[in-house]
């Protein structure tokens, strides 16, 4: 009696595990993904280290100030590390556009404002005084407001409650805020960050605070007398 012979031939293929390539493939796209991660992160810490390059002197600066936080100024934080803020742009009062960068060499102390904000609202007079008493040249309030409906209303509100020092800047797509969440330097309205000359952090304070004040003042000052 002849017998079959169901022994696999040498060239015979031994079946694979079903989804054996779709795993292939999965790992494949995660290796990817995972490159392209690393890609990026690579580019930020490249940019980041180049913002830790220039802004070191600020960093000394940002100690220097600490022994002035208290009083009216205590919720501000010195940076703890240097750190360039980003470009951010935004309009002026006339429609044209600017940029942070157009305050290289100035001082600025960069708010973030809205008509909706309640603490907002009630320390925009100091920050208006504060305008007016040590804007110039070296120094100024740049307070970007950041409502997105009924644009014509911060104008009209700052009017009414006589605001005159400060300038007006705006961004109706409150860009400046979801740029400035990116990189952890906002929390909350109000947000006022102090930058030094070459664009970087000297620190930051979120929510209001009575900018006016001698505390204020004297900070400030000491920030401008690097």
């Amino acid at each position: 009696m002849t017998v079959n012979d169901e022994t696999p031939k040498a060239n015979d293929e031994t079946p694979k595990a079903p989804g054996t390539r779709s795993f292939r493939r999965i790992g494949v796209i995660a290796v990817g993904a995972l490159i392209v991660v690393a890609g990026v992160y690579g580019i930020v810490t490249l940019k980041r280290n180049a913002g830790d390059k220039v802004c070191k002197p600020t960093f000394s600066l940002a100690r220097k100030v600490e022994p002035f936080v208290k009083g009216e100024v205590a919720a501000f934080t010195p940076a703890k590390k240097p750190f360039l803020l980003p470009d951010l742009a935004f309009k002026d009062a006339s429609g044209a556009e600017k940029k942070l960068s157009d305050w290289r060499g100035r001082t600025v102390l960069l708010n973030l404002w809205a008509t909706w904000c309640v603490p907002c609202r009630k320390e925009m007079p100091a920050l208006d005084e504060l305008q007016a008493k040590l804007g110039g040249k070296d120094f100024e309030v740049v307070a970007v407001n950041i409502d997105t409906r009924d644009t014509g209303k911060p104008k009209s509100w700052l009017k009414e409650v006589g605001i005159s020092a400060l300038p007006y800047f705006s961004d109706d797509k409150a860009k400046v805020f979801q740029d400035l969440k990116m990189v952890g330097k906002a929390f909350g309205m109000p947000t006022s960050i102090l930058i030094d000359k070459a664009g970087c952090e000297i620190g930051m304070l979120s929510g209001p605070a009575e900018w006016a004040s001698d505390d204020a003042l004297k900070l400030v000052r000491t920030a401008l007398a690097r």
